[in-house]
């Protein structure tokens, strides 16, 4: 029994440090940088999908090279979950056979969490808890809806099978308790947002206690997916359309 919580603790150390975790670290890198620099935090700007090269069909290259290898810590964490017990599947009610109830479940989720947590961003901002969130850095090409509609749904899919699915899993057969599985998964997902600010954090982690609660009741991914990637799309695309418009942006 001590060998097999010996390895499984090491394989979810390793699973996350080439995936959130270390974007967790990172985060807390960037935070410390932003609450050191002369300007406050609520007058910085986090730029999310940046664009990385000024010539579009480099940037779209790396676009789509950046989005295509995040998909890969994703995948072996479904890998290693379907060698042990060996129903990645099943485990995570990952089945296309509910898709309707999956889409609508995500569908109430996003409305959920969408609105309060767009409130708690202002708030945070105003209250210097908070940077600028820059939801897009894209020029406008013809590419760049598309590119920004790919980017969410593989944020989501990264994070719904890897903080949730696969390390809530893992963690439960480590018997750790469900309070303190449900912590970590939030905790986890809160601190790789650290870098926009306390209130990303918050807001993010409440949010992962939602979803967490969700998956422990439904014992789907898939809603949690589907929720993610609704609001990363309207985020992201909502945000390249409105804000040369809106200045409030």
């Amino acid at each position: 029994m001590r060998q097999y919580l010996f390895v499984k603790r090491n394989e979810v150390l390793l699973v996350l440090g080439v995936s959130l975790g270390q974007s967790g670290v990172y985060a807390v890198v960037n935070l410390i940088a932003k609450l050191t620099a002369p300007v406050r935090l609520n007058e910085q700007a986090t730029q999310l999908n940046p664009s990385l090269s000024p010539r579009p069909w480099l940037d779209l290259t790396y676009q789509l090279l950046s989005i295509f290898f995040s998909w890969v810590p994703a995948l072996v964490a479904l890998y290693l979950l379907n060698r042990d017990p060996g129903d990645a599947r099943g485990l995570l009610g990952m089945d296309r056979w509910r898709w309707r109830s999956d889409f609508g479940g995500g569908i109430a989720l996003a409305a959920l969490i969408g609105l309060p947590g767009l409130g708690l961003y202002f708030l945070a901002k105003a209250l210097n808890l908070n940077t600028i969130v820059v939801a897009s850095g894209l020029a406008s090409h013809w590419w760049t809806i598309p590119i920004l509609i790919l980017a969410a749904v593989q944020n989501a899919f990264l994070e719904e099978v890897v903080v949730v699915g696969y390390l809530m899993t893992r963690l439960r057969e480590m018997s750790w308790t469900v309070p303190a599985t449900i912590a970590a998964s939030a905790l986890i997902r809160g601190s790789y947002h650290l870098y926009q600010g306390f209130g990303a954090f918050v807001g993010n982690a409440i949010m992962g206690v939602v979803f967490a609660l969700v998956f422990l009741r439904w014992k789907r991914v898939y809603p949690l997916i589907w929720a993610h990637t609704i609001l990363d799309i309207v985020a992201f695309v909502g945000y390249a359309l409105l804000a040369p418009h809106l200045r409030w942006l």
